[in-house]
């Protein structure tokens, strides 16, 4: 495929599906060579692959279990083997768990952690042994990171707090090498994971600007913004791509 970003190879972690499977689609769509990671949903990430390549793109799936930081270096490293290097480096991979913090298991808090943001600092320090001076490090994080709208959040908002304290941080830290590291906040898509449907979905309506939810689509359309030359200027910033959740 010819396009904004002919001949550039990006990673995307957590692209088998939801969000990741469409900024996997958009950049393969917009030229890009794509690895893309996943855990359990090997059907999708085979029939993501196929459709890919029956468009004339590339899309390599490769499984890797985020919350083990050698299964992410090793996914990093399939990545850069299968593309010949890595240009664009998309941190999608994330979960969530909501329960009160008075009943919050440990073991989702390590899960959380490991996936959220230790999976993503991992990606970046192996990400970087092969990423030359035009790189770009997107990374998606979430509007809970600035507001928290309902009880049981805030264990996944306080990782995706770190998320944003993470980008801005990386992006003092590797600006001088022409890097730039940006943060994408969604608010509310409709996914698997937050149907635009029922009780939550009505009362986070009421509170949007456009009173409606999001496409993955709107998602992948600014990591692919982020991700071509003309916005080499653009580091440490945090797009809220939320329909005015945030207003």
């Amino acid at each position: 495929m010819t396009g904004p970003l002919e001949a550039r190879r990006a990673m995307v972690t957590g692209g088998s599906r939801g969000i990741g499977a469409e900024i996997v689609r958009r950049l393969a769509t917009d030229g890009a060579a794509v690895a893309f990671t996943y855990g359990a949903s090997a059907v999708e990430a085979k029939r993501l692959a196929a459709e890919v390549g029956a468009d004339g793109g590339t899309a390599i799936g490769i499984h890797a279990d985020s919350a083990q930081p050698d299964e992410v270096i090793r996914s990093v490293d399939e990545a850069v083997s299968e593309l010949g290097g890595i240009d664009i480096l998309v941190n999608n991979a994330g979960v969530a768990h909501v329960d009160n913090i008075d009943t919050f298991p440990m073991d989702q808090f390590e899960r959380l952690f490991a996936i959220n943001v230790r999976a993503m600092f991992t990606a970046v320090q192996r990400a970087l042994l092969h990423m030359g001076g035009d790189g770009r490090i997107i990374n998606i994080g979430s509007i809970n990171a600035d507001r928290v709208p309902s009880p049981g959040l805030a264990v996944y908002a306080m990782t995706k707090g770190a998320v944003a304290g993470l980008t801005r941080g990386l992006a003092r830290e590797l600006g001088p090498r022409g890097i730039t590291v940006n943060n994408v906040q969604p608010g509310p898509i409709a996914t698997d994971m937050n149907p635009e449907q029922g009780e939550f979905a009505d009362i986070s309506r009421q509170v949007m600007a456009l009173g409606r939810y999001g496409r993955p689509s709107d998602i992948a359309s600014v990591v692919s913004y982020l991700a071509r030359p003309e916005t080499a200027y653009i580091t440490g910033a945090h797009w809220n791509v939320d329909g005015g959740f945030t207003v």
